[in-house]
């Protein structure tokens, strides 16, 4: 059973996670294996439990040990539960807990981008999306419309991020995802893999994303890129297909998180 930990010291190094620590120092790069993240909200922490993610610690209000905090405390075993009243809490962490509720975990070990693409015929690829709420929202939009992976260039925001995870609803627990190795220009990483690429990008030239041909494609990676400046050069110039959403109203682009999910569905398994 967890141990429950009355709050009356604001100070104390163990509530340090919750806190005082920012996202960088939770990541903890000098040593990896110990570095962490915060689930907020029940529904968002029974996802990392079921995910498969090792919890540290809670941090909840009192009221819901014996509420809907008790089920996901009983899977936890003997773990620390840092309880006070929301007030008290609001203070601690200097913002509103969501559902009054956060649990530092360990972060998983990630998989290989061959191991995420093994047997995915629709992938996901995040070149430098820096936003955490945008990152978030293409999780959970890869999640409901049944891509099979999203792999991430280093330079974008981390899908642990506190915000990145709420906003995905925990969908980063369930969607697999990974980092692509730097040695090699991931457009090369993807076929090698026997994958072909469609870039999002403002092109004239560039295919409609309704276009068959996208469709019948056998391994497809979906291609999105920075807020504001879009995909590299570079990288739109290695990819098999440029494509476009047709608009309106001379509206030229969507924010990345609408457009991912307009592209997922297209192009996706859920399509016409």
């Amino acid at each position: 059973m967890p141990r429950v930990i009355e709050i009356t010291d604001f100070s104390a190094p163990e509530l340090d996670i919750y806190a005082r620590l920012t996202e960088n120092q939770l990541v903890n790069r000098a040593d990896p294996a110990r570095g962490m993240f915060i689930a907020e909200s029940p529904m968002v922490i029974e996802r990392a439990l079921d995910g498969g993610c090792v919890p540290v610690s809670f941090l909840m209000e009192s009221k819901h040990i014996e509420g809907k905090g008790r089920a996901l405390l009983e899977r936890c075993g003997d773990i620390p539960v840092y309880a006070a009243e929301l007030e008290v809490l609001t203070r601690l962490t200097g913002f509103h807990l969501t559902r009054g509720m956060l649990c530092a975990m360990y972060r998983p070990a990630l998989p290989s981008v061959r191991a995420v693409c093994a047997g995915a015929r629709r992938v996901a690829v995040l070149e430098n999306v820096m936003n955490p709420t945008n990152v978030g929202a293409i999780f959970r939009s890869a999640a409901a419309l049944g891509m099979d992976g999203v792999l991430l260039t280093s330079a974008g925001s981390d899908p642990l991020y506190r915000r990145a995870v709420r906003v995905s609803m925990g969908t980063v627990f369930q969607v697999p995802w990974t980092y692509f190795s730097q040695e090699v220009p991931w457009p090369e990483q993807l076929r090698s893999l026997g994958f072909q690429t469609a870039a999002l990008a403002l092109r004239e030239d560039a295919l409609s994303i309704a276009d068959a041909r996208l469709k019948a494609v056998e391994r497809l990676a979906v291609v999105l890129g920075a807020e504001g400046d879009g995909l590299a050069a570079d990288s739109i110039a290695r990819c098999d297909y440029t494509v476009r959403i047709p608009m309106s109203h001379g509206v030229d682009s969507l924010n990345v998180a609408a457009a991912s999910a307009v592209a997922f569905y297209q192009m996706g398994p859920m399509g016409g």
